[in-house]
């Protein structure tokens, strides 16, 4: 099959544009938002079009998101050989495009594989993401699908498409930052609970019933947030060397009357 190459699609691409903008981050996790993309992606290009985001950690490529079988079969095909145009625009930052997939002599063992499986024309151009290797891609079934206007659009799509990733890392890594220090205030909490039953059990300073937690903690091979909470929910200190006044004590009964003055 043979597409038009003058199609402009002009009305879907700054509908997509639009979709792209409108991203509520704070309401999304980041996988919806990158199958958002994609989506908003296929709706700008040629009928029949198939569109993916490849992500690249540690060298190893995923396809973070996709509208359809056939790009998700092709993305992985490349992966799986280590080479292909989504991985070449990926690492290479450039725009990758397979006209017409007959006449293809580049990725002689992945070009079968791209007709059987009902490609015969895509695009691969890279995702300008800070700190991210990433690659948007679309799959066609039929040959010189894609205009200069569908080209164009592509790349500005996968700019959206930075912007989107960039602002979803930093949303992400402010929401684990939230929660690491919402989970330390909590362990602080706990430890100063505790803190507060040994200061008054055994009449100690704030210094010395934090050293008595750190001890336990040493001796038993457990977390200081561990032995704290099991001291605030259990009145039970769990520990095997001697307490204050030459008391020992691994339960709150022993405890409260060791440590009595």
């Amino acid at each position: 099959m043979t597409g038009p190459a003058d199609n402009e699609n002009p009305a879907h691409a700054p509908a997509a544009y639009d979709g792209l903008s409108h991203l509520l981050l704070a309401e999304e996790d980041p996988q919806s938002v990158l199958q958002r993309v994609v989506d908003q992606v296929k709706r700008a290009m040629p009928d029949g079009a198939e569109a993916s985001i490849t992500v690249l950690r540690d060298d190893r490529p995923t396809t973070a998101a996709f509208t359809g079988d056939l790009a998700l079969d092709l993305d992985e095909t490349q992966y799986g050989r280590g080479h292909g145009p989504c991985l070449d625009a990926a690492f290479g930052s450039h725009v990758v495009e397979i006209v017409d997939g007959h006449a293809e002599s580049r990725w002689p063992d992945y070009i079968p594989t791209f007709l059987e499986r009902g490609a015969v024309s895509s695009i691969a151009v890279p995702v300008p993401a800070a700190g991210l290797v990433a690659g948007l891609n679309v799959y066609a079934p039929s040959a010189q699908t894609f205009s200069e206007q569908d080209r164009q659009t592509v790349v500005e799509l996968a700019s959206y498409a930075a912007v989107v990733l960039t602002n979803m890392d930093t949303l992400q890594d402010a929401r684990e930052l939230a929660e690491n220090l919402q989970k330390a205030l909590e362990f602080r909490s706990v430890i100063e609970q505790a803190k507060g039953i040994l200061i008054e059990r055994f009449k100690l300073t704030p210094d010395e019933a934090f050293r008595l937690l750190a001890e336990a903690s040493m001796h038993n091979n457990r977390k200081v947030r561990d032995i704290a909470e099991t001291l605030v929910l259990t009145g039970s200190l769990e520990v095997r060397f001697p307490l204050p006044d030459g008391a020992t004590s691994t339960t709150p009964h022993d405890s409260q009357e060791g440590g009595r003055r």
